[in-house]
């Protein structure tokens, strides 16, 4: 058995592991040295109560960042609301540089947000907005107002009304559940999407976010499904002899690259077309060629191979006559590659230290760092603003989920109470 396929078996194993109906509990293990402080005020009530606490949702996905610190109510010297008078000088005296304040309005059969941002240092409003939002959507709206905090004070677009689908398994042998399962970015209002007695893996988000395609064994055999998330409707669309696996959404959503494997046991990549159903086989050596990822032009693919003897990554053009071109090159193991949303970045799983851990590759330079420091660092995946990488690793014995960004400089884990989670996949921006 080569390296890589032993290595895909026990990733796939591991895989194979926690309960889908507890909620995640998302706690930051490391942060900035020098959070930026920010007030986010009460948000006022004009027909109440409200299921929501919008305020606390958005100092909550703030901080969760690593990137805010919050100033506890308690100490707030005033509670303004839009539309009114209040004295910054009393922000700048608790050493806030930045205020958000709010209301919550009824609007017939729905609520309106309205925040403001405000620099406590110069007094410029940066933001004034309103957001409608159906009774039930309530959260989704605060996390919205945190996306839009977070991108006018860093530049960068917030990722906190986006989701994560992950696998999680239940019970013991030959009781196991296998539930794929979707939640918000935070971990919380998970929904079961597929609940099975067989194992499901590699779960990807299409690019308009409605649709999920992963790996089920059920019959024992591996196929490859595309299912819809609001109306439950799924479809096989690869059940051939052998392995069908690693399914890559392109980003025009209408094509799939995929990992299959030929009579004589060969294994490599190819891409569908969803509607026709054709395959286009993209690699051809005796090596093991998989884990298929797009670049955003829609144009290249990058993938693992063992064609040098060890994993590595490598892009090939999809044009005809196209060879692969190593990618990859620092270290002895490199594999599972994911790109970032600008092209710019790779984010890899590559042996560091006689651990696997991740590593971001340069991709104009090949250069890479290594952002994570676990033992057995897995199936990694961009948050869509890029600044992110979601991925599964091990803690005391128990499979969780854990987040890095692509500098290093934040870190954060998502448990869940009993049993393992795997198998992480970062949404794409929801639309508005």
């Amino acid at each position: 058995m080569t390296d890589l396929l032993r290595s895909l078996f026990v990733l796939a194993c591991l895989a194979l592991c926690a309960p889908a109906h507890a909620q995640l509990t998302v706690q930051i293990t490391r942060g900035m040295t020098a959070p930026i402080p920010i007030a986010i005020v009460p948000f006022a009530v004009t027909q109440g109560p409200i299921p929501v606490d919008v305020a606390q949702v958005v100092e909550n996905d703030l901080e969760r960042s690593g990137r805010f610190q919050g100033l506890e109510r308690g100490s707030m010297l005033e509670q303004p609301v839009p539309g009114t008078r209040f004295d910054l000088a009393n922000w700048r005296l608790l050493k806030t540089d930045y205020l958000v304040i709010g209301r919550v309005v009824p609007d017939g059969q729905q609520w309106t947000v309205q925040f403001e941002l405000y620099n406590v240092l110069t007094g410029e409003r940066l933001l004034g907005y309103s957001l409608p939002s159906a009774p039930g959507a309530l959260k989704q709206a605060a996390h919205r107002v945190s996306d839009m905090v977070y991108e006018k004070i860093l530049g960068v677009p917030g990722a906190f009304s986006t989701r994560i689908a992950y696998v999680a398994v239940s019970g013991v042998a030959p009781q196991r559940r296998y539930r794929l399962v979707v939640a918000d970015a935070d971990g919380e209002n998970p929904r079961v999407i597929l609940d099975s007695r067989e194992p499901i893996m590699s779960p990807a988000w299409s690019p308009d976010g409605d649709r999920l395609a992963y790996v089920s064994f059920e019959g024992q055999m591996s196929a490859i499904y595309v299912q819809e998330l609001r109306t439950g409707r799924r479809e096989r669309v690869s059940a051939r002899a052998g392995i069908n696996g690693a399914p890559a959404w392109s980003p025009d959503g209408r094509r799939l690259a995929l990992t299959l494997s030929s009579r004589e046991g060969n294994v490599d990549v190819y891409v569908m077309d969803l509607a026709s159903r054709d395959l286009l086989r993209i690699t051809d050596d005796a090596a093991i060629d998989t884990e298929p990822a797009w670049a955003p032009d829609g144009r290249t693919l990058y993938f693992t191979s063992d064609r040098a003897g060890r994993p590595q990554v490598y892009r090939i053009a999809l044009a005809a006559g196209q060879r692969p071109a190593r990618v990859t090159f620092e270290g002895p193991y490199n594999a599972r590659p994911r790109v970032s949303p600008d092209g710019r970045q790779l984010v890899v799983v590559t042996l560091d230290q006689g651990a696997y851990r991740l590593g971001v590759v340069d991709v104009a330079t090949g250069r890479s760092r290594v952002i994570t420091n676990g033992r057995l660092d897995e199936g990694p995946s961009f948050a869509p603003n890029g600044q992110t990488v979601i991925y599964a690793t091990r803690e005391r014995g128990r499979g969780v989920l854990a987040t890095a960004a692509v500098d290093g400089s934040v870190t954060s884990r998502l448990t869940s109470e009993v049993g393992d989670i795997r198998e992480p996949a970062w949404s794409p921006q929801p639309r508005t």
